[in-house]
């Protein structure tokens, strides 16, 4: 279960026992911080904490005041600066050198924000952070909240003399394995861990079980050559064959190669050779350019756990217009 769903499901379910709680959201930072705009914690009535905001440095302080909030029932907005040179500073451990904006909402903010991230999809959750209407909220695709969508990225922005966090809300992650053999398991249960939706497909109708992979959102039992018709990949789709079928891996890489749309990464399993040779029998050598093969990134995977956790890496790398890399090599600050 990824982080954001369990927070959700804890909000749904004190929402409906009717026990206040409070929502602290991310909406912006400055500097180096461990987590970035988006990220939430959900404080519970119990004390419970469900989230993750600075990997411990600020969630007491949080926590205190989405107790004050629940008892108020009036957002707040709160800030930390971690720059300064102070003993304010190092009492909070001092585990990064940034700064943070966070908004911290009632039960029935939280409520609809859990709403609006579980059914919404390339929109924005606008947010009103000041001012008279402090804690209202809405959808919305146009104007600044294009401008967030482009980027992905929240935005904070003024308008009519109040602060308003543009939020963009896009589709879940989704991954096709084409195949369901034994390796394919530790794939597709580290995907789902994320929150991605993931698809297994084969021709061998029997593997397509729940009970094989329980954490699979559905399957496809189509013929290779027709995945990616009845599959539909799109700009948030990535695709892993992974058959160890030669023939039935050429078939699934055709298919979706030559779709109306390509997923936004094509990773094939096996030495590049192999899939070279693949390639020159469809008469598309051109298009190793456009694979990601052998897929997986060079950390020296032995077995099915490690090479899965080598997949699901570099396809965050792809997704995310990133190397992969080690972070030392990296000039400048983690995070653009």
């Amino acid at each position: 279960m990824s982080e954001l769903t369990e927070i959700l499901d804890a909000i749904e379910a004190a929402a409906a026992r009717d026990e206040p709680m409070a929502l602290a959201t991310i909406v912006a930072t400055r500097g180096s911080t461990y987590r970035r705009a988006g990220a939430r914690l959900l404080v519970l009535a119990d004390g419970t904490l469900i989230g993750n905001l600075s990997g411990g440095c600020l969630e007491g302080d949080v926590a205190r005041i989405g107790r004050e909030v629940m008892a108020s029932r009036v957002p707040r907005m709160a800030d930390f600066d971690l720059t300064a040179e102070s003993d304010a500073v190092w009492g909070y451990g001092l585990g990064c050198n940034g700064a943070f904006e966070v908004f911290v909402e009632p039960a029935a903010g939280a409520l609809a924000s859990a709403d609006a991230l579980r059914t919404a999809r390339d929109t924005c959750w606008v947010t009103v952070l000041t001012g008279p209407s402090a804690g209202s909220h809405h959808l919305q695709a146009d104007g600044a909240a294009a401008a967030a969508l482009r980027d992905g990225t929240t935005r904070v922005v003024e308008e009519d003399g109040e602060r308003v966090a543009y939020e963009p809300i896009q589709s879940p992650m989704r991954l096709v394995v084409c195949a369901a053999g034994h390796d394919a398991i530790p794939l597709v249960r580290q995907a789902a861990e994320l929150g991605w939706r993931v698809t297994v497909a084969d021709v061998r109708r029997k593997l397509l079980t729940h009970e094989r992979f329980p954490e699979a959102t559905d399957f496809c039992d189509a013929d290779p050559a027709k995945a990616a018709a009845a599959i539909g990949p799109d700009r948030r789709t990535a695709v892993v064959l992974m058959s160890h079928n030669y023939l039935r891996d050429q078939e699934y890489l055709r298919s979706f190669l030559e779709a109306d749309a390509a997923p936004a990464y094509l990773g094939v399993l096996g030495p590049r050779g192999r899939t070279e040779q693949m390639l020159h029998g469809l008469e598309l050598s051109d298009a190793i350019a456009r694979l990601h093969a052998p897929a997986g990134l060079d950390i020296g995977a032995e077995g099915p756990e490690e090479v899965a956790r080598a997949i699901v890496a570099e396809i965050l790398a792809v997704m995310r217009g990133r190397s992969g890399g080690s972070l030392r090599e990296r000039p400048g600050p983690i995070h653009a």
